[in-house]
């Protein structure tokens, strides 16, 4: 399926953290500069030879739980019009903290090929509170919309930033249910934080457990762990260490993405020549 979507047996998927939305906290009234900056981040990831793109709306923190403000949503979509009109890569769209809903009628309106949902099964304690998984309607809405070739679904097992409630946390468990019961297409395995990467023994469980499913590291990769996180995953989604010196605050760098593209590249090769 990822060889099919982004054209690449291990495709790295940067990320464009878009600035504050109107309807987040944050938002500084400035919906042009919004988008102005995506559009640079567009180019700097393709040029440095990213395989797709992900938009979060990263910055509006602190989060909302579920169903974003009908603002920020039409927000969110004209910077994902604007960012498309400069790549052909394939765009996804992850609306924070958990609204899945929102995330995959963008993608519809849009055209953008997946979606990232954070909770998409069971139920996770967060900084937002508890966070039930959206699945069934998820599903259903995809199916509505007659969108389920079209956008697939990247769930998070275990997501950063939250812990399980009252369901056993094995990795391996909690995974086969994402997969075989809420039916992910790919999972994605990260850190307990932001820019924190995963266990490469999480990693290896999913992996062990689930070895047809694709399998995506969801943050903390970059230059010094990649080798290692490809060796066991199919792909990655990077953001902190694409930014100008690594810092999450700072706009896409296209030299950092470049190394870190070449080094994906030369891992690959030394992986398929064992």
């Amino acid at each position: 399926m990822l060889k099919a979507l982004f054209g690449t047996d291990k495709p790295i998927i940067g990320v464009i953290h878009l600035l504050p939305l109107p309807g987040s906290p944050r938002f500084d009234g400035q919906i042009e500069s919004i988008c102005e900056r995506a559009e640079q981040e567009a180019i700097a990831l393709t040029t440095g030879g990213v395989d797709g793109i992900i938009v979060e709306n990263f910055f509006d923190s602190p989060y909302k739980k579920t169903c974003l403000d009908p603002v920020t949503i039409s927000a969110f979509t004209i910077a994902v019009k604007r960012i498309m009109a400069l790549t052909s890569k394939p765009i996804g769209i992850n609306c924070l903290r958990n609204d899945g809903i929102s995330a995959l009628a963008i993608a519809v309106a849009t055209q953008a090929q997946f979606i990232r949902v954070n909770v998409l099964s069971h139920v996770m304690i967060t900084d937002q509170g508890i966070i039930e998984g959206i699945a069934h309607e998820l599903l259903l809405y995809r199916q509505h919309l007659g969108a389920s070739r079209s956008v697939k679904i990247f769930a998070d097992v275990l997501v950063k930033h939250a812990v399980p409630l009252g369901f056993n946390s094995d990795i391996t468990n909690l995974a086969a249910d994402t997969k075989n019961r809420a039916l992910a297409d790919a999972l994605i395995i990260s850190g307990q934080n932001t820019g924190t990467p995963p266990t490469l023994e999480d990693l290896k469980l999913v992996r062990n457990a689930l070895p047809d499913c694709p399998l995506l590291a969801g943050s903390g990769v970059n230059k010094n762990n990649i080798a290692q996180i490809l060796n066991i995953a199919d792909g990655i989604i990077v953001a902190s260490s694409l930014k100008q010196q690594g810092c999450l605050e700072n706009p896409v760098d296209v030299e950092r993405v470049r190394e870190i593209k070449n080094t994906l590249v030369n891992s690959v090769h030394l992986i398929k020549n064992r």
